[in-house]
């Protein structure tokens, strides 16, 4: 039984009809065709690259025989915008998720949150790519999704549903698919699996040069934070160097773990998820992972900062472990090798005596995805045990004293080219030294 609340409907306003009527709810919700945001510039996938993408979605959905798939998205570091970004390029904060619906023939519809200015604005943004952009009024995105497939006729057909999360599996909320399921009775409800990390696997041009803008994000926000650590200054400061850094780039902060512990008694293997109010002192190490987007595309990167000189320790410790160990995972990214060698390159740690966290690289796609390389074992789609031009890779070796008291985190991602591999961001390969005033 459907139990949500059911505003009024009302369809489209033209602006003629509610300029006059801005403080009336209603008519502000579904504004339509504005002079609002005329002149707001975003940058935007080309035509082409768009049709590319619908194609080699309604592709997938030939091959499992689907007539609608719906397409989520939101904030969460899984997906980052998922494939609503990948199909609208909005990037949704607002809401759990965002939909596109995608018919195997016809127009897709987007279902964005809000109303009023702010799906004005949203249409302005994709309209490249999707013309028709509907607000969820209040949450009611089945809703929406019911009327849109009645529009289609294909109340008798099978609908996909793709995760939300594809990492933990998640899909739309509950209540959102028993609307669905109530008010489409005589359809199928299908959960696909892995779509979107299949169609982004291989990276266009076009999406690739995101990905080395987000390698430039990358590196500014490392810049930033050597020039900020400083005796005195708390670890969410160096957080907010980072952030500030990415954002004025025109990107997206994805994740910004940071952390740090004295060198001459450590006892931190890993930067801090959540950087806290720890203020550093002269001696400590700063291990961190950062990863910034752009347009949707992120880009991770990791590498240790000292404040002051480092002890004689953590140099021995980066030149005869984590750099050697770094080196024989990378060497090992390039097309036509299998994902297994980065794994067996891994196990330098444990044969020189050491150990790591398990994690030693993985894929990205829009994010964090597979391949995934642990120490013990590879994660991987039959698709992607071979590595291919196009493919991004993100190598991370988080090598460990015997002791398990300190570690460092060196990090870097990479493209996947014909010839080779290329590292998308220009960080040097050394300890950074923050001056100590």
């Amino acid at each position: 039984m459907n139990t949500q609340i059911r505003p009024p409907r009302i369809g489209p306003q033209p602006w003629e009809a509610v300029r006059g009527k801005l403080d009336q709810s209603l008519p502000f919700a579904n504004m339509r065709d504005t002079p609002y945001y005329r002149d707001a510039v975003w940058e935007q996938f080309s035509k082409a690259e768009y049709e590319r993408r619908y194609r080699a979605l309604r592709a997938k959905m030939r091959e499992d025989k689907l007539d609608v798939v719906i397409v989520p998205g939101g904030p969460s570091h899984w997906s980052f915008g998922g494939g609503m970004l990948w199909l609208t390029g909005h990037w949704e904060w607002h809401a759990l998720s965002s939909y596109v619906l995608v018919p195997l023939e016809g127009e897709p519809t987007m279902i964005y949150s809000m109303g009023g200015t702010h799906a004005e604005a949203v249409r302005r943004q994709v309209e490249v790519a999707v013309k028709d952009v509907r607000h969820s009024r209040s949450g009611r995105y089945a809703d929406i999704m019911v009327e849109r497939i009645r529009e289609l006729k294909l109340e008798r057909g099978r609908i996909g549903l793709m995760e939300i999360d594809p990492r933990h599996g998640d899909y739309m909320p509950v209540n959102q698919y028993h609307v669905l399921r109530d008010n489409l009775p005589d359809a199928e409800l299908v959960f696909t699996k892995g779509f979107l990390h299949e169609l982004l696997s291989i990276h266009s041009v076009e999406e690739l040069d995101c990905v080395r803008k987000a390698g430039v994000l990358c590196k500014n926000a490392m810049d930033a934070m050597v020039a900020r650590a400083a005796p005195g200054v708390k670890e969410y400061e160096l957080r907010a160097a980072a952030g500030a850094a990415i954002l004025e780039g025109g990107g997206d902060i994805d994740f910004l773990i940071i952390g740090s512990t004295p060198m001459d008694n450590p006892a931190l293997i890993f930067g801090n998820p959540r950087p806290s109010s720890r203020v550093l002192k002269k001696g400590d190490i700063i291990n961190m992972e950062l990863a910034a987007g752009y347009r949707g595309y992120t880009a991770q990167v990791g590498s240790p900062i000292c404040v002051g000189e480092p002890t004689e320790m953590v140099k021995k410790f980066w030149h005869d472990v984590t750099l050697p160990g770094y080196h024989r995972i990378v060497a090992e990214i390039a097309p036509g090798k299998p994902v297994e060698n980065m794994r067996l390159a891994s196990k330098f740690f444990r044969d020189n005596g050491y150990q790591s966290r398990p994690t030693q690289c993985h894929g990205i796609d829009l994010v964090t995805d597979k391949p995934h390389v642990v120490a013990e074992h590879v994660a991987a789609e039959d698709f992607e045990q071979i590595l291919k031009a196009g493919m991004v890779i993100m190598a991370e070796p988080n090598p460990i004293t015997p002791d398990g008291l300190f570690g460092i985190f060196l990090g870097h991602t990479f493209i996947v080219t014909d010839k080779g591999h290329e590292v998308v961001d220009e960080f040097p390969l050394e300890i950074a030294v923050a001056k100590c005033i």
